[in-house]
C-alpha cells in the first residue's frame, strides 16, 4: 500500500491547485503492473523529499473526471504540478533517480 495521499475527483483540487509545494500525482489502477512498480519508488522519494514535494495518486477507475480533465490515456501517468498547474507528465513506470532529478529542479 503506497503512502501517497489518496486523491478523488472531489479532494483533488484542494490538495493539488492551492498547494505551496510541488505535488507529483500518479494516476494508476489496482490491475496495472507497471503502477505496482512504480510504488515503492514513490514511497522511498516520498521519504528523501518530504515537506518539500508531495505525493498523492488517483485511481482512474474511481476517479475518471480528474483522470480525462488530464488527458490520462496509459498509466502509470505521473503529473507533476507547481503553482497549481501542471509543470512535467511522465508517462510509464520511471527509475527512481531519474523521478528526483525532476522533482529537485522544481523545489
Amino acid at each position: 500500500m503506497s503512502k501517497a495521499l489518496e486523491l478523488s475527483d472531489v479532494t483533488f483540487d484542494n490538495e493539488v491547485k492551492i498547494s505551496t509545494i510541488p505535488v507529483l500525482v500518479d494516476f494508476w489502477a489496482t490491475w496495472c503492473g507497471p503502477c505496482k512498480m512504480q510504488i515503492p519508488v514513490i514511497d522511498e522519494l516520498s521519504k528523501e523529499l518530504d515537506g518539500k514535494v508531495k505525493f498523492a495518486k488517483v485511481n482512474i477507475d474511481e476517479n475518471r473526471i480528474k483522470a480525462g480533465e488530464y488527458s490520462v490515456s496509459s498509466i502509470p501517468t505521473l503529473l507533476l504540478f507547481k503553482d497549481g498547474k501542471p509543470v512535467e507528465r511522465l508517462v510509464g513506470f520511471h527509475q527512481k533517480s531519474q523521478l528526483k532529478s525532476i522533482l529537485e529542479k522544481y523545489i
